[in-house]
């Protein structure tokens, strides 16, 4: 573009005489206070220190208000003042679409975007530069608000940090290789964001996308971004093993994390507790969703970036990891009119994607379903999610109790946690609604004696649990590399596998491959132990029946144990013994 078409912006004292006279026409100003601050400008001799500008120092002296003067303005140019931006929240989306060098540059700040309209809060409706700057970058359409220019320079120093000096040096020392960094990771409205090459802030913004997109390519559930001492170390968890990879300067991490947090749209002024955020991404295609976690620890905030995959949902019963007798008989309890199953294990086994599975398997259109989850992970179509909330009292058992008068078919509660809300999930289950849960236990039969021991009747246990799964979930053998393997006699007998056993079965092991990442594992699958409660179940229940009891009478009437479902999917060739023997460590049986 030519240098005569582009926009011409008014200067600094064009600009104050037509505010000064409107201000004189409209009485909020008087001559003598003018010509008063006009002799301080003329004799203005210290030539170390700029020259005020005349409108700048009418405010400074008291006789204009700066409010006044951009409510003035406002009205002149018929548009809206801005509201109170001390009392606002910017989503991080939307300080995104305006690096903050513009921001400060042009003493503008972007409030809200509705589709391809971005509306800027502005302290100079004469300015038109900026203005034509964002619409020209962006192709969005702008819609101006006045505030005054130090409620938007409070404004930019909240919203982007303060320190911005000492981020944009350490920027202009960073090399980050890859022009197209950023092209396969775009948020919402990122690309316009990052397309100025020019802007200080792009540099950082390539290496934030850059671990992001690595960490997808490398198929990681996490991001640990993690401060100690004299590094900023980055992990992934890949296969649920943290990987260390290339460390980022320690000099970018308060920058890192900065950006991180606008991101997530939590707050970059706090430091001193815990935060949590989501980051809504595209990914080639696919829509993934990031949970953020920020942790103050000695040297500087953790961050932590759960990676959730809504095509995982969509995931039958066999891709989770049931074989085909156990898928048949888990499908028959997740369609039962009513009653409660509980799905069991420790954080990150898996449970809450096997839950989601189980409600996108039964979610059609004429079945109500409500979920109470703490956060609400994914986000299901067809499906009525409610977040706990704990500072305004919505607890899990405030939302169950809720959730009941809106006549749903099916319930899932992510997590039992109390006899609260386990005893409403049981009066919902005994009112002919299914329930969906997660406890935490070790083993399958345990989660009768775990509701047992916060305090349920055992009669209300018998007549409202249907079943309950443990689960596990081990590495799969990766297909690129996977090869025929025969185990030695001391792996054999840690599954206590037969010689005529291991005879009919196809053992296999990979040798490490770049698609694996050299580890011979390329995902997971889950291994499952699956407790019906039959008529025979219910009376030992009600009869106060340990957990001991209760495995032992299951494992007669053909429970399998982890490690025998374990044993099964090594037998086939799909995980190794390490990763079974690794895992159900605990199950004697």
């Amino acid at each position: 573009m030519s240098s005569s078409s582009a926009p011409t912006p008014p200067s600094a004292s064009a600009t104050d005489d037509f505010v000064i006279q409107l201000a004189l026409d409209r009485g909020l100003l008087r001559s003598a206070q003018v010509e008063a601050a006009r002799a301080i400008i003329a004799g203005h001799t210290d030539l170390t220190i700029a020259t005020p500008r005349l409108i700048d120092l009418l405010i400074q002296q008291g006789s204009l208000n700066a409010r006044s003067v951009a409510e003035l303005l406002a009205g002149e140019f018929g548009m809206h003042m801005a509201p109170d931006l001390a009392n606002i929240r910017i989503t991080g989306d939307t300080l995104e679409l305006i690096p903050r060098p513009i921001a400060a540059r042009y003493r503008l700040l972007p409030l809200t975007r509705d589709g391809h309209t971005l509306r800027v809060a502005i302290a100079d409706p004469l300015d038109t530069e900026g203005l034509d700057q964002l619409g020209y970058m962006l192709k969005f359409a702008i819609e101006p608000v006045v505030a005054t220019a130090a409620e938007i320079t409070e404004a930019i120093d909240r919203f982007y940090g303060k320190d911005a000096n000492s981020i944009d040096d350490l920027l202009s020392n960073l090399s980050v290789t890859g022009n197209d960094a950023t092209a396969a990771v775009t948020t919402e409205a990122n690309t316009a964001a990052t397309a100025s090459d020019s802007d200080a802030d792009a540099p950082i913004i390539k290496l934030v996308h850059q671990i992001i997109l690595e960490a997808i390519h490398r198929r990681a559930s996490d991001i640990h971004i993690e401060p100690l001492e004299k590094r900023f170390r980055v992990r992934y968890r890949i296969d649920g093993v943290l990987l260390e990879v290339e460390n980022p300067p320690k000099r970018l991490q308060a920058a890192i994390i900065s950006r991180l947090k606008i991101m997530s749209n939590i707050s970059i002024a706090e430091k001193r507790i815990p935060q949590d955020g989501r980051i809504q991404i595209g990914v080639g295609g696919k829509q993934l969703d990031l949970r953020v976690s920020s942790l103050p620890t000695a040297h500087g905030e953790s961050i932590v970036m759960r990676i959730l995959d809504k095509e995982g949902l969509t995931l039958g019963l066999p891709e989770l990891g049931f074989l085909s007798d156990d898928a048949a008989t888990f499908e028959k309890l997740i369609t039962l009119p009513d009653g409660i199953l509980l799905v069991t294990g420790p954080t990150g086994s898996g449970k809450t994607t096997t839950l989601y599975g189980c409600l996108h398997f039964i979610n059609k259109p004429d079945r109500k379903i409500i979920t109470v989850e703490d956060p609400v992970e994914y986000q299901l179509n067809g499906i009525n999610q409610v977040p706990v909330r704990h500072d305004v009292g919505m607890t899990f058992a405030a939302a169950l109790r809720a959730m009941l008068r809106q006549a749903p078919n099916i319930v899932m509660v992510g997590e039992i946690r109390d006899l609260e809300t386990a005893e409403i999930a049981i009066n919902a289950s005994l009112t002919g609604h299914m329930v969906f849960s997660t406890l935490h236990t070790n083993d399958a039969p345990s989660a009768v004696t775990r509701l047992i021991d916060i305090g349920v009747k055992p009669f209300l246990v018998s007549t409202s649990l249907r079943a309950t799964m443990a689960q596990r979930l081990v590495r799969k053998i990766c297909a690129k590399c996977k090869r025929p393997y025969m185990p030695d006699q001391k792996e054999l007998r840690a599954l206590n596998i037969t010689a005529a056993q291991a005879a009919s079965a196809t053992f296999a092991k990979g040798d490490g491959c770049a698609d694996c990442n050299a580890t011979g594992y390329r995902g997971r699958n889950g291994i499952f132990e699956i407790f019906v409660v039959n008529e025979e179940i219910q009376k030992m229940i009600y009869e106060h029946a340990g957990s001991a009891r209760l495995r032992e009478k299951a494992r007669s009437l053909g429970m399998r144990t982890m490690r025998e479902d374990g044993l099964r999917k090594v037998m086939a060739g799909l995980t190794t013994i390490d990763e079974v023997v690794s895992i159900t460590v605990g199950d004697v049986n």
